[in-house]
């Protein structure tokens, strides 16, 4: 799978490394260089030092670069003050590991392990230097693997987020636009003839708008509860079984004729995320019903049994053209995401004795 996860070092960072860097490499200075004169020696060292602290001023920006220049100046420094080692060159080879993919830093491995056991000499440092290049690589992708996965996590729940209130606000605004629109339609029909009908159509439409006002404003407080405020104060009841006479009434005022049919809600313990997706469900469909599927009557059931509450929408319109009108087809998979993620299922298709019917069926304990 491809490495798609970007790494970076602040940029306030430059200095601190720089300076951490002297300060680290600085006790190498008074150290007394091997095989060459002090007079020519210990500049030399002062030049190694220098260019791999320096070196990390461009780590963010050109890591592989830095990574070279600090192995080569690591492994010069290690050959001239055994006991100073390769410098901070292991610590700019996991950097370098943490901020790339691995098939990009992986060929620094073995040009270190070989440079640093070149320049160790025989012994014990021969082999513990490449073993030490190997923890250190490791130790970065290590460290890149599991801030990927943080990042990818944080993506999934941002697109999870953006998924659920797409849906909301879907089933927020869909419906009470419908209804305008039919409302709207209605007057302009009979604008001429009835002026009277007119009126109240324009007047029902006017109600409609200011619903979905309210609807609106409910769903953007939910989503942004605001900061002076707890969350309970903030939000208002969302919508419920209970307001299915009054979303029947919306619907039957636009020119369908819905009836609402209750079964075992009595004594049954419905939880308000149960509640409130039986509700968008039902909203939907009804919507559906409305703008696509030419019905004139819809009958709505809710029955809890058995741990399940099934909600069943029918109605008498053209069901084999729903799924291809425009905009059903996303409601329908909006209705299909609210049952699954409450462990139900969803069935959506022509009913037997001819219309449309949708059949939802979500347990009673609220599982999202």
């Amino acid at each position: 799978m491809r490495d798609r996860f970007e790494a970076s070092l602040p940029v306030r960072w430059k200095a601190p490394l720089v300076a951490g860097a002297l300060a680290v490499l600085s006790p190498v200075l008074f150290l007394a260089p091997r095989g060459v004169p002090a007079a020519a020696g210990r500049p030399l060292v002062a030049a190694l030092v220098v260019v791999q602290a320096a070196a990390l001023w461009w780590l963010g920006s050109r890591p592989a670069v830095v990574t070279a220049v600090a192995v080569a100046s690591g492994a010069a420094l290690q050959l001239l003050v055994p006991q100073a080692g390769p410098g901070i060159a292991l610590v700019v080879l996991c950097t370098f590991a943490w901020l790339r993919p691995a098939r990009t830093s992986l060929w620094a491995v073995p040009g270190a392990a070989a440079a640093f056991a070149a320049t160790a000499g025989h012994g014990a440092m021969a082999l513990l230097w490449p073993v030490a290049v190997v923890l250190a690589w490791s130790w970065g992708a290590l460290g890149r693997a599991w801030a990927a996965r943080r990042h990818a996590e944080a993506r999934r729940m941002v697109l999870e987020e953006r998924a659920r209130i797409a849906r909301e606000l879907h089933d927020v605004l869909a419906h009470t636009v419908s209804v305008m629109v039919v409302q709207a339609a209605a007057a302009d029909d009979v604008f001429d003839t009835s002026p009277e009908k007119a009126r109240q159509a324009v007047r029902g439409l006017e109600a409609s708008g200011r619903e979905a006002l309210v609807e609106l404003r409910r769903f953007l407080r939910t989503v942004r509860v605001l900061e002076e405020e707890t969350a309970d104060d903030a939000l208002e009841p969302q919508p419920s079984l209970a307001d299915l006479d009054r979303l029947a009434g919306t619907v039957q005022a636009a020119g369908l004729a819905v009836r609402v049919v209750r079964e075992g809600l009595a004594d049954a313990d419905v939880p308000p995320g149960v509640a409130l997706s039986a509700y968008r469900i039902v909203q939907e469909s009804l919507t559906n019903a409305l703008r696509h599927a030419r019905a004139s009557t819809a009958v709505v059931t809710v029955r809890a049994r058995d741990g399940l509450l099934t909600v069943e929408v029918r109605d008498d319109g053209t069901g084999g053209g729903r799924s291809a009108a425009p905009g059903a087809g996303q409601g329908l998979a909006g209705m299909r995401e609210r049952a699954a993620l409450l462990g139900g299922t969803l069935e959506a298709g022509p009913g037997p004795a001819g219309g449309f019917r949708v059949r939802a069926r979500l347990p009673l304990e609220d599982t999202a």
